[in-house]
């Protein structure tokens, strides 16, 4: 139920409401239950006095014998009349009822003096007793019946699960039109921060929502307008660098002294690669593509497959099917970076698949000397390489971690390396709420 209730909002919200209807019902009850009783008990009480004043007019010259049988006709479950010859009960008496074996309750009729001569009562918060006189008689009467707040719950009851299935029913309509609205607004938000391209969200509902929808385009529209401005800034920037580097090289070949020239031309190709994987990092390559469900597990087979062309001691360990929402390109990309440099620096690739409870996680271990624990995040960086060559066959210019974490992060994961001496692993660490299915 916690679960449920930190989860949903609308369940947050019809609860809340639910909680304030019994609380109102409750006071309401409470308030309301004292009135009720006293309002039965003075409608009876009239109504036993009316009956009472009624019957003893009609047997004012009626035979003994009649009054008898019509007195005992006239009684109910909670009502007795009888005809005597003096009122009854007297102050101190005990109130017997006419065919009955016993009396009533201790205290039901408290003992009050007779102050009128026409009409003696005792009363009590339960029942009462009252004489009327007919004719040279008194008609006697006692009523006596209990009256509990029972019906009053029931009836409390059926009025709050009516109210409350009116509410909940409302209530529910209610918060799902404010929940729309801010689902559609959190998928956006993921899916901008994955670099996906939106559309605009409908300015509509209540006002704070219009302003938060429209804050949020305006959001998107800047963030779109920085990408793409900074985007062709570089290119521009790569272009006017191919020119000088293109001369340099030109003249290069006119050096006599073959070392140097090929110093030279070493560093100008260089250069000319650091330029090329910089725009290419720069540009947002590692954002671009359709985003769409796959076999996480079948991808991350088929690319270990295709490397172990090359790479022969690539080892991949074959789990469960895992349909993931990704931009696959991009996904083989960052693997590839890592399992590049597991072969290259670690002479082995391990890769295997995991799911733990928030996180779907993709290792590659090697055999390599791992990394000193102060250089673990260090290596994250643009440029930053362990060695100081800078060569073909060592490796590129220090962007293939960053350009593997950009990608992890732009599917809202990360990428951990963890030391297992000897040897490092690295773990690509994705969100498991992008987790489509988890095959059994």
């Amino acid at each position: 139920m916690l679960k449920l209730w930190k989860k949903s909002l609308a369940g947050q919200f019809i609860v809340a409401m639910l909680v304030a209807l019994l609380v109102s019902q409750a006071i309401g009850y409470i308030l309301a239950s004292g009135d009720r009783i006293r309002d039965l008990r003075a409608s009876e009480e009239t109504e036993f006095r009316r009956a009472a004043s009624a019957l003893a007019a009609a047997l004012d010259s009626a035979s003994p014998d009649i009054a008898k049988r019509v007195t005992a006709a006239s009684g109910n479950a909670y009502t007795r009349f009888w005809i005597a010859d003096a009122p009854e009960p007297q102050p101190g008496a005990v109130c017997v009822l006419p065919g009955t074996a016993g009396s009533n309750p201790p205290g039901a009729f408290p003992e009050k003096p007779v102050t009128d001569c026409t009409e003696s009562s005792y009363i009590d918060g339960n029942g009462l007793g009252l004489a009327v006189p007919s004719g040279t008689r008194w008609l006697n009467g006692i009523y006596y019946k209990r009256i509990s707040s029972g019906s009053l719950q029931r009836q409390s009851i059926i009025s709050f699960v009516l109210f409350a299935l009116v509410l909940a029913v409302g209530g529910t309509i209610f918060a799902r039109r404010i929940v729309r609205p801010l689902t559609a607004l959190s998928d956006a938000a993921d899916r901008l921060g994955r670099g996906e391209q939106h559309s605009p969200l409908p300015e509509t509902g209540p006002e704070d929502l219009r302003k938060t929808a429209a804050a949020f385009n305006r959001m998107q529209d800047r963030l779109h307008r920085f990408v793409s401005d900074r985007t062709q800034m570089l290119a521009a920037i790569g272009h006017d660098l191919r020119t000088p580097l293109t001369t340099l090289r030109l003249r290069a070949e006119y050096i006599k002294d073959p070392a140097l020239q090929d110093r030279i031309i070493a560093t100008i190709e260089e250069m000319q690669t650091m330029v090329d994987a910089t725009l290419a990092f720069a540009k947002g390559e590692a954002t671009a593509g359709e985003t769409r469900t796959v076999d996480l597990n079948a991808l991350v087979d088929s690319l270990c497959e295709d490397m172990a062309a090359v790479y022969p001691g690539i080892e991949f360990t074959e789990g469960e099917r895992l349909d993931f929402r990704c931009r696959p390109e991009n996904l083989r990309r960052a693997l590839r970076n890592l399992i590049e440099n597991a072969m290259r620096y670690g002479n082995a690739a391990r890769v295997s698949l995991a799911v733990s409870d928030a996180e779907v996680l993709i290792s590659v271990a090697d055999d390599g000397p791992g990394i000193p624990a102060n250089q673990l995040e260090a290596v994250f960086s643009p440029f930053v390489r362990l060695e100081d060559s800078r060569n073909r066959q060592t490796g590129g210019v220090g962007l293939g971690l960053s350009i593997a974490r950009a990608i992890a992060h732009q599917h809202g994961g990360d990428i951990r390396l963890v030391n297992r001496n000897p040897g490092l692993c690295a773990i690509l660490a994705l969100p498991r709420e992008h987790l489509a299915s988890l095959a059994a």
